[in-house]
């Protein structure tokens, strides 16, 4: 039996709070219809997700199959490498209004041209690297307006450890946290290699004590999409 495929369209949308137009592509369900009701999951490196996790094809087959609720997925790309920094590196001078732009611009657009729930616990943000550092503090700045995270092997630093340790609604909150137990010596993109495993372990030790929801898993592998696209079956199902 063919799996009805969905359809992922291109949209764009102005940005007051970065100044630009902000591409988007946005996948709707092969049985999408207006009468129905959909959960979120919006993308960091939008592309990616689309092309190497091969997300679209995987929700094809879970909402055909029933495993997963109604899901729109938008993926939001990166223009270049350096465009990528300034969004989502914690230090990035477009960092802020990146996070602003997600919950004062984005998410009402969403609400707006799509029957969504308009709910922050059946809005998801996921991203691999520094994609999933900038998820994580959207939704620890906004939590009311998302409620989960899926953190593939995220850039972590004390600056984010100091966000998470200061956080107080962990009962909004709903994470799953994966990192490679390879994941020791990562190429950057500014050329400098870094350890990620131990930041990220520290990480999990928070989510833990603070008693979040929270799901956390090391696979045997290093910092690549061979490791975060199949994962991504258990990710989806695991949070939808």
């Amino acid at each position: 039996m063919e799996i009805p495929k969905g359809t992922i369209k291109e949209h764009s949308i102005k940005s007051n709070e970065l100044g630009e137009d902000i591409l988007l592509l946005i996948y709707l369900p092969a049985n999408f219809s207006p009468l129905f009701k959909y959960s979120l999951l919006i993308a960091q490196d939008g592309r990616d997700y689309f092309q190497l996790g091969k997300i679209g094809r995987l929700a094809d087959e879970y909402l055909f199959n029933r495993e997963i609720e109604n899901l729109i997925i938008v993926g939001i790309p990166y223009k270049n490498v350096g465009d990528r920094r300034r969004k989502y590196h914690p230090d990035g001078d477009q960092h802020q209004q990146y996070i602003r732009f997600l919950a004062h611009e984005l998410v009402p657009y969403l609400d707006q041209e799509f029957p969504t729930y308009q709910m922050g616990s059946t809005r998801a943000l996921i991203g691999d690297s520094l994609a999933a550092t900038v998820s994580l503090m959207i939704a620890l700045q906004y939590p009311h307006s998302f409620g989960k995270v899926l953190l593939q092997s995220p850039y972590i630093n004390e600056k984010v450890l100091d966000m998470v340790n200061s956080f107080t609604e962990t009962e909004l909150l709903e994470i799953y946290h994966i990192v490679g137990n390879l994941e020791t010596e990562v190429q950057t993109t500014n050329g400098k290699t870094s350890d990620f495993l131990s930041p990220n372990r520290r990480l999990s030790t928070i989510f833990t004590d603070k008693s979040f929801t929270y799901f956390y898993d090391e696979f045997d592998g290093d910092h690549t999409w061979t490791y975060w696209q199949p994962d991504l079956k258990r990710a989806l199902k695991r949070m939808f």
